[in-house]
């Protein structure tokens, strides 16, 4: 089934899926390329492979391990619709191994990833602080604990992890208007993708990506109050990709626009009123 990539990391892809196929349409093998797993968001379909046959719907988890043969079935409805997580083999070891969490085939809708998936869904669509590689990584980490029952104990950090971490957050900080993504972060740290995003967000208390944007917009907010360039340049400047962006992550936390924060910042006392109001109502 043709997909949409989304992201494409050196050790992750995510990739947005969306099938049009209805009862008339005839299935056909198809092989999974990479360890996968995916959430599926609307619709339904059923999904056959080594010998086992599923029926998915909104809320249902798909594993696909490398290799493996499968065939997708739309008996009772037309089209479906996946946010599907593609690792690295490097990855999958890290989170659990290579073996069953991936040939279990398909998990039903259970609540730890249902909220895990919808968030994964948010970040994709750019309404998350959170990065939709965290996210990602979180959710396939969340699958793997559930299926093979091991529950990851809570990572103790001594004194050379949180030294680490703390460098982590120099480093994102100094360099907070270059494009910076978790695997360039964790190369930095010399860990692994997943192992750094734990540890960061366990010294820090929040994700790397978030640290990233709230560098940005502390950036942004003292050039919007001395009264700099433009709008348009603070967001470049700071290092968000499109004004859109910078307006709509900018609004979330201060609860007004970038120009009413200006404004406000002159001397519009009413405008941060209405600010501080909006956030507590939120």
């Amino acid at each position: 089934m043709p997909g949409v990539t989304i992201l494409q990391r050196e050790s992750l892809r995510v990739v947005d899926y969306r099938c049009a196929a209805g009862p008339t349409d005839r299935p056909f093998v198809e092989r999974h390329e990479a360890f996968s797993v995916s959430y599926v968001r609307k619709g339904s379909f059923g999904y056959r492979s080594r010998g086992k046959r599923f029926e998915l719907i909104a809320g249902s988890i798909l594993a696909g391990h490398p290799g493996d043969e499968y065939l997708c079935t739309h008996d009772h409805v037309t089209g479906d619709e996946c946010l599907s997580f593609q690792l690295s083999p490097a990855l999958a070891e890290s989170l659990g191994g290579r073996g069953r969490p991936w040939r279990v085939g398909s998990l039903p809708p259970v609540p730890e990833l249902m909220v895990l998936g919808e968030l994964a869904q948010s970040a994709a669509e750019g309404k998350s602080d959170v990065a939709l590689d965290e996210a990602g990584l979180w959710f396939a980490a969340r699958f793997v604990e559930l299926v093979s029952g091991r529950a990851r104990e809570p990572q103790q950090a001594g004194p050379a992890d949180r030294r680490r971490a703390v460098r982590a957050a120099l480093f994102i900080e100094a360099h907070a208007q270059e494009p910076i993504d978790l695997e360039r972060a964790a190369r930095e740290a010399g860990l692994s993708p997943f192992h750094f995003l734990r540890l960061f967000s366990r010294v820090v208390g929040v994700t790397p990506h978030q640290y990233l944007l709230r560098s940005r917009l502390r950036r942004a907010a003292r050039l919007l109050a001395e009264g700099g360039p433009s709008i348009t340049d603070v967001a470049y400047e700071v290092g968000f990709g499109d004004l859109s962006n910078f307006v709509r992550t900018f609004r979330r936390a201060a609860g007004i626009s970038p120009g009413r924060f200006r404004r406000a910042a002159s001397g519009d006392r009413k405008i941060l009123q209405e600010g501080l109001a909006a956030l507590a109502a939120g």
